[in-house]
């Protein structure tokens, strides 16, 4: 994201190709080490597991994926991010939205809801499926193809969502820049991603060091949900630089998942207080004066 050398980041320990509980020595597994660049905080795996297909990632049932509270509709379903859009643009007939990784179509329908003409595009088979079948969605405007392979015209959406998605992408970076060659100037970009600053996860890598292992929470690059990255806010703002502008960014602290549940209303509001919650989500302007 800042483009230093992997050779000036810091080692913060193992992650294995599993779920790793409370005891990941006692656990049979392949490992990859997960690094810390000391320039923008950006969390990663090196060596970076690779498939040889997208699918032998994402081409899994939208229920082998999802838990089942992601397929209830409800107040979730970015009915919250498109408040705070309307505090920042006034979206007119014939505004054209993107929402890159549209899963089964849930937020593609609520942009539509919204007023936009909704796009969408989705590299993984099952879940473009069961997307065409989400009632709502014009078929003919969502993509199955990866964003390395997808293209469209320039300056020809006037708003791209990123939700819980640049942590798949190999070049996160690289994605960002090619969104930006398709949003319209003044156009908005909305984007979400775990943080590196997670205080649940700092607080798990304590827990494993006390226990005298060199295993961290952090990162999941070898199975469900296969997050290559985590991210600060420095990341984006080293990255961005002459760009576009970040309007604005905020903390999320989602549930903790802790077995003490007791402590999970206290350290929900310690995380909030603190910025240290889960996940890091911004929104970033596409300015007419500045260079792509």
């Amino acid at each position: 994201m800042c483009g230093s050398d992997a050779k000036e980041h810091i080692i913060m320990g193992r992650r294995l190709n599993s779920s790793q509980g409370r005891k990941p020595k006692s656990k049979i597994g392949i490992t990859t080490t997960v690094m810390k660049c000391k320039g923008c905080g950006l969390v990663y795996a090196n060596p970076m597991p690779i498939p040889t297909d997208i699918q032998a990632h994402y081409g899994v049932s939208p229920e082998g994926y999802w838990n089942q509270q992601y397929f209830e509709p409800g107040d979730s379903d970015f009915h919250e991010e498109i408040g705070k859009l309307k505090n920042m643009m006034e979206i007119k007939p014939g505004y054209k939205s993107l929402d890159i990784g549209a899963g089964i179509g849930k937020i593609m329908k609520t942009l539509e809801e919204a007023g936009f003409d909704s796009y969408g595009l989705e590299p993984s088979m099952p879940f473009y499926s069961e997307a065409l079948k989400t009632p709502g969605i014009k078929p003919n405007n969502i993509k199955c193809s990866t964003i390395e392979d997808a293209e469209y015209p320039s300056e020809h959406f006037n708003f791209i969502s990123f939700s819980a998605v640049l942590e798949h992408l190999y070049d996160p970076s690289a994605a960002i820049e090619k969104a930006l060659g398709w949003l319209k100037p003044n156009g908005i970009i909305f984007i979400e991603v775990p943080s590196a600053k997670w205080l649940i996860g700092r607080l798990i890598n304590m827990y494993y060091r006390l226990a005298g292992t060199d295993y961290v929470t952090n990162i999941s690059p070898m199975h469900i949900p296969f997050h290559l990255y985590e991210f600060e806010l420095e990341s984006f703002q080293k990255n961005l630089k002459n760009k576009c502008e970040i309007s604005g960014y905020e903390y999320f602290a989602c549930p903790t998942h802790l077995p003490f549940k007791a402590l999970d209303s206290v350290l929900t509001s310690y995380m909030e207080k603190t910025k240290t919650g889960m996940q890091l989500m911004l929104w970033l302007r596409k300015s007419s004066h500045l260079n792509n």
